[in-house]
């Protein structure tokens, strides 16, 4: 919900969509893995697409609109973010998985 949250108000994009890519990682794993692709089977194909888009708006940044862009160090977008929201989400995830 946090990472959901951060993405719509363009809070701290790259750690919102690092969330959201752990937990999307974290579901394709341990619920939909063993289902196939296909999101009719109960496939990984909705997971996949969330942490796509995730990880597409870390890429591009919040917007011009929106205020806390000005305030975040991390907040223009770019591989480098892109970089450490797959990075940090994927870390996240593979020690939640360990656990």
């Amino acid at each position: 919900m946090i990472g959901g949250l951060g993405l719509a108000l363009g809070l701290l994009t790259p750690l919102a969509a690092a969330a959201l890519i752990g937990v999307m990682i974290n579901a394709m794993v341990t619920v939909t893995g063993a289902h196939g692709l296909r999101e009719t089977d109960g496939g990984v194909e909705y997971s996949v697409c969330i942490a796509v888009g995730a990880l597409a708006l870390a890429a591009i940044g919040p917007g011009r609109l929106v205020g806390w862009r000005l305030l975040s160090p991390m907040g223009c977008g770019g591989r480098k973010e892109a970089a450490f929201a797959l990075g940090l989400g994927g870390l996240v995830s593979a020690i939640t998985l360990t656990l």
